[in-house]
This record gives C-alpha cells, structure tokens and sequence, in this order.
C-alpha cells in the first residue's frame, strides 16, 4: 500500500512556516502528488490502497476562498488510482472546513466501505481489513479539538476549556512555556468514547490473530516527533495500543521532517516526511510491502526505506 503526508497544496507562491525559516512549496506540491500517483500506478505487484494521513491542502485555500478547488484538485490527482485511498483528516482541513462539510467530501472514508468508528459520534475513525489477519484501523486526533467546530457546540467548549487549562498563554498556537508542549490548537485529542471504541477494535484482531497498523494525523509517540507536534492526550492511545498484541505499526504525518521509533512495546512509530516542504526536484512518499513477519517501507525521496519486524 502506498503512504503519503501533508500535502498541502494551495494555488499560491511559495511561502514559510509560522517561524518564517522554513520554506512551504504550496503549488509544487500538487506535482509533487501526481508525480506519486504515477509511481504508484507502475508497482509490481499492484497496490491495494493507499492511505493519504491528512492536511491534503492548506490553510491558505480558506483564505483565498479557494478550498473547494484545492480539493478538487487534491482529489482528481489521487482518483486516477486504480485502487481506494483512505484519508484521515488534518488542522489543515479543518481550517478550511466545517467537521459537518467534510463528511460529504470525498476525504469521507467511512462512506466508501470501511467499518464505521464510535457509534452516535461524528468522530472520523473507522477500520477496514485489505487481507486476511491483516487490519487497518484509522484514529481521528481531532475528535477533541476546538477546529472545524461551531463555537456553541459541547465539544467545542469542551476542547476550549482543555486547551486553556493547559496553556495560559494569549496565543493558543504557542507553545512557549509550556509543560506539555503539545496543548495547542493546531494539535487535537482522543475522546474517550473513540479509545474505548478502540479498545474494542484491537480486543476483536487479539482474537481473530490479526496484524494491525493504526493511523492518525498525529504521531503518537514523543520519540517519533519533536514535543509539541503529538497528539494531547497521546499517552492514552498509547496505552490502549500497548494493551493488546495486535498492533505492528502507528503511521501518522503532521511533522514535515518525519521520525521513527520502535518503542518498549516492539511497536513501530514512523512519522512520514510532508510533501509540503519537500523541493520540486525530490519528492516525498513510500510504499510499504506486508509480510508475515514484517513490513518493508521503500521510500521516494526524503523518504528513506526501512524494514519493521514484528
């Protein structure tokens, strides 16, 4: 299966991060996915899917009243895939729509045939089996959060008073300061009705001697990120994954330099590199071939390969 991160695209001139040091290639970007696309097209032996792990445009589109073109776009380059893409949903989609508009997107994919995720929830996780014993199972990290929420809503409020109980300072992007970096807003969290929905997920492949890979925008692991890009309660997914057999992999983006760990529970975290700030000569994007006993990632680009046992 193919695996792609922050893509990002915008119809705009090249730009930088909040920092100002790091450049974004918001238009190359879209060549930069094609180029994947056609890549992908050619694998011996075929895909199966691919999993696109969110912030697929940017920001910038809302701005420019450009959000709907930029997914257009986004998503005609990936439909000339022969096969499903699964998507897990970015701040950078929530920025440019509502949680209620991006369900009759097609960056829905519990419309296209997966297992539907926490039940009477909006919560975007689900999980789909491609082969025998083998298990996909996607995370939504921005069920708790304050993005693409109507003010007024619960679960809105809910992640406000969080968020401010966990950073005091004006800026609710800043993490300065901070004991626990990652309570900002362009981070999110796990309720806990969607971990104990995912507890019972991995309970089922325990069972069943499934081989699961989780997903998410949000890596999960401080040793697969820098501090402040994880997820804000990520030590509670970590600790539902860490008490089942199941799990062999956690993939995720939302940090453009990537990262890896094999943590203390023999489960591998790798945190893919982001399309956006990868030049236009390179390219940033993997395939990734399951075995019995292991996965075999075969990088493009700033993606290097790497084998994972299990």
């Amino acid at each position: 299966f193919g695996v792609i991160a922050d893509i990002q695209y915008a119809d705009a001139e090249d730009g930088y991060d909040f920092a100002g040091c790091r450049r974004r290639h918001y238009r190359h970007s879209l060549n930069l996915l094609r180029a994947a696309v056609e890549a992908w097209a050619t694998e011996k032996p075929p895909l199966a899917f691919v999993l696109q792990l969110g912030d697929s445009i940017d920001g910038l589109n809302a701005r420019s009243g450009q959000s709907e073109r930029a997914l257009e776009q986004v998503l005609a380059a990936l439909g000339r895939l022969p096969v499903p893409v699964y998507h897990t949903w970015g701040n950078h989609e929530l920025y440019n729509f509502s949680r209620a508009r991006l369900v009759h997107t097609g960056l829905n994919s519990r419309s296209c045939g997966a297992a539907a995720g926490p039940p009477a929830s909006d919560c975007q996780a689900y999980h789909f089996s491609p082969a025998t014993q083998f298990r996909v199972v996607v995370l939504d990290g921005y069920d708790l959060s304050t993005l693409g929420r109507e003010p007024g809503s619960p679960h809105y409020q809910e992640s406000l008073r969080l968020l401010r109980k966990k950073n005091p300072n004006d800026n609710l992007n800043d993490p300065t300061g901070l004991k626990e970096p990652q309570f900002v807003e362009f981070n999110g969290g796990f309720s806990q009705a969607q971990l104990d929905w995912f507890n019972e997920v991995l309970k089922f492949s325990d069972e069943n001697q499934e081989k699961v890979v989780v997903i998410g925008h949000l890596p999960i692991h401080p040793d697969a990120s820098d501090r402040v890009c994880i997820a804000w309660n990520y030590e509670d997914a970590l600790s539902v994954i860490h008490s089942h057999q199941c799990v062999v992999c956690f993939l995720a983006g939302h940090l453009h330099d990537g990262g890896y760990c094999l943590d203390s529970h023999g489960v591998h975290h790798l945190t893919l590199e982001g399309i956006i700030e990868t030049p236009p000569e390179s390219n940033a994007f993997g395939t990734i071939y399951v075995y019995k006993d292991k996965m075999i990632l075969k990088g493009r680009g700033r993606v290097s390969d790497r084998v994972m046992h299990f």
